[in-house]
Order: structure tokens, then C-alpha cells, then sequence
């Protein structure tokens, strides 16, 4: 757990926080589609991605759902550090985009850390505005582009995510995703295979040039 450790944190906590770290931590490998964490469920730990990616969402009163980010390898999930430190239920629901692995750190540490590691509280720091500025741009996105951008800058980040140009995913998946219908998707999405942007086929869709 120390080499994995320090191959995703290495760079940002000194060797005694990733010895704590891995003394606590409990190392977790999750399938794609996996649920790490549902709205409404109390937070015992908090996660530290050593690889793969997890998508946050949102949901709304009618229990549609909303993509608001995606956490990578080096990073956590400041929603769930502030359900930690607040004692709260969560109000994210976070799906494993791929096969992940990372590792649980329980919550009793959080103060802890935040009292004894100036790296601790710059990473804690440091999560909240990066994903402060990602909740902005999903909302800007929402507020002020059109669907058609919002379509295009979803497929270019799953492919930035995966590191392939092959997106497997449903065309309601994604509309579930963007808070959409599967008409408007479908309709989006072949409108971009008739210009050359990508190619539809029955279980993937191939980016061409977005």
C-alpha cells in the first residue's frame, strides 16, 4: 500500500502522513458500475484514488440525475470530506467509471491530520476549490450553453477519462448523465455522425474529431 501510496500522493504528503495513511487505510479494488456511495448513507471513511476514476452525481426531487465531476488518481472527493467533518448524511451519489482501486481512510483521522500535516490541510484545501470550480462550470454549462456543447464537452471528457476514443455507453446513459431525454441524445448524437464528428455504432460510439 506505501509504493501505491507514494506513486499517487508521493508528491503531495511527507513519508510520515503516508505511513499514517497506510496504517488506517484500508486498500479497496471496485468494479466498473460499482457504488462507492449513495444519497443519504453516513460517511465512515473517505476515499484516496490510486487509479481509475469515479463519477460524482446529483439528484434531483424527481429522482433524475445530474454528472457533476469525476475524481482521478490524486484526488478525493471534498463533498465527502465535508459530510465527514459535518457528521453528515451525503448528498452526492459516487459510481466507479472504471475498474478503481483506492484507498478508505476512516473519517476519525480527518481533524487529526488537518491539525498535524500542512500537506493534509493544503490537499483538503486544494480539493475543495478544484471541485468548487468544477460545480461552476457544470453550472455555467447548465445556465448558459447549449445542450449540443454540453453533449460535445461530456464526450470529450469520458474520452479524456478512459483514454480512448470508444465511449460505452447508452445513448439514455448519457442522457441521464446531462439530465436530458434519450430523444434529444439520439438526435444530438446523429446530428455530430453527419458531420464527421463521430461514428455511431450499435454498443459504442467512436470520436472521430470533437
Amino acid at each position: 500500500m506505501i509504493e501505491a501510496l507514494k506513486e499517487s500522493y508521493g508528491h503531495i504528503f511527507e513519508d510520515a502522513l503516508i505511513n499514517e495513511i497506510a496504517e488506517v487505510g484500508s486498500f479497496k479494488e471496485v468494479p466498473e458500475g460499482y457504488k462507492l456511495m449513495d444519497i443519504g448513507q453516513y460517511i465512515k471513511a473517505m476515499p484516496l484514488l490510486i487509479s481509475g476514476a469515479i463519477k460524482v452525481m446529483r439528484e434531483d426531487k424527481d429522482s433524475d440525475e445530474l454528472l457533476l465531476y469525476y475524481l482521478e488518481k490524486g484526488d478525493t472527493c471534498s463533498m465527502t470530506l465535508t459530510c465527514c467533518m459535518g457528521d453528515a448524511i451525503s448528498e452526492i451519489r459516487a459510481i466507479a467509471e472504471m475498474d478503481t482501486t483506492l484507498i478508505m481512510v476512516p473519517i476519525q483521522k480527518m481533524d487529526e491530520w488537518t491539525a498535524k500535516y500542512k500537506s493534509w490541510r493544503n490537499f483538503v484545501f486544494d480539493s475543495y476549490h478544484h471541485r468548487l470550480n468544477e460545480l461552476l462550470q457544470t453550472l455555467d454549462s447548465i445556465a448558459f450553453d447549449k445542450m449540443d456543447m454540453r453533449l460535445v464537452s461530456y464526450l470529450k471528457e469520458k474520452a479524456r477519462i478512459n483514454k480512448e476514443d470508444i465511449i460505452h455507453n447508452t445513448h439514455q446513459e448519457i442522457a441521464y448523465d446531462l439530465h436530458s431525454s434519450r430523444v434529444v441524445i439520439s438526435r444530438l448524437l446523429k446530428k455530430l455522425e453527419q458531420m464527421g464528428k463521430i461514428e455511431l455504432h450499435r454498443n459504442y460510439i467512436k470520436i472521430l474529431e470533437l
